[in-house]
């Protein structure tokens, strides 16, 4: 199987993670978002949203979405399991991994989109207004999850899942690119972070940062 992938950009380093979890072995390749290649005719027949990452399958169709992909490799290979075992593990890991990325996930790209790095790009006209409120919900966001780590050692629950693969790979982008890393202090966050960014899937996937569109 191919992973359509760019180095650093957080949607195709969720799929690296999740299967280096799985001990799935994916052909990357290279994808240069820099120079919109993933917006080209050809691309746009393997995801026509013209985003990254797609995984490509031996027969040649393509799944885009990093979530939807992760879901087809759960099937694949249903262990270690990252979604949940039974009826309530799948709701509640379900619930857990949207408010990521509705709560979280949406306020660093709109940081992201109106901050100088896409600015610079001269792709998007940036709204400072829209920034500067986004910067600050992303802060009450790190405070809430700071809490919620006083319970919890994982995002949802005692062990390991999706859920935190989508938070971590958001927090390292947000840190190394968007210039919204975690205020000091927030010593739950902080150890949760640690301790998923030493699991071997989440080194062996590189949070190198990179432009990403």
């Amino acid at each position: 199987m191919k992973l359509y992938d760019y180095a650093g950009a957080p949607n195709p380093r969720r799929v690296k993670i999740f299967a280096a979890e799985k001990g799935i072995d994916l052909e990357l390749v290279h994808c240069d978002i820099t120079k919109r290649e993933h917006k080209v005719s050809g691309f746009l027949k393997k995801n026509p949203s013209g985003k990254i990452p797609v995984l490509e399958l031996d027969d040649g169709r393509c799944i885009p979405e990093s979530v939807a992909i992760c879901r087809y490799l759960e099937a694949v290979e249903p262990e270690p399991n990252l979604f949940g075992r039974d009826a309530y593990e799948l709701g509640h890991i379900e619930a857990r991994n949207r408010q990521m990325e509705f709560e979280y996930w949406r306020e660093i790209s709109i940081s992201w989109i109106n901050g100088p790095i896409v600015g610079a790009m001269g792709l998007f006209e940036s709204i400072p207004e829209a920034k500067a409120q986004s910067d600050e919900r992303t802060h009450q966001y790190y405070n809430r999850l700071d809490k919620e780590f006083e319970n919890s050692e994982f995002v949802a629950g005692d062990r390991f899942t999706i859920a935190d693969i989508t938070l971590l790979t958001g927090v390292d982008f947000a840190a190394s690119l968007v210039g919204l890393k975690p205020d000091e202090g927030l010593n739950n966050l902080a150890r949760w972070h640690e301790q998923v960014s030493s699991r071997p899937s989440c080194q062996s996937a590189s949070a190198t940062p990179s432009p990403q569109t």
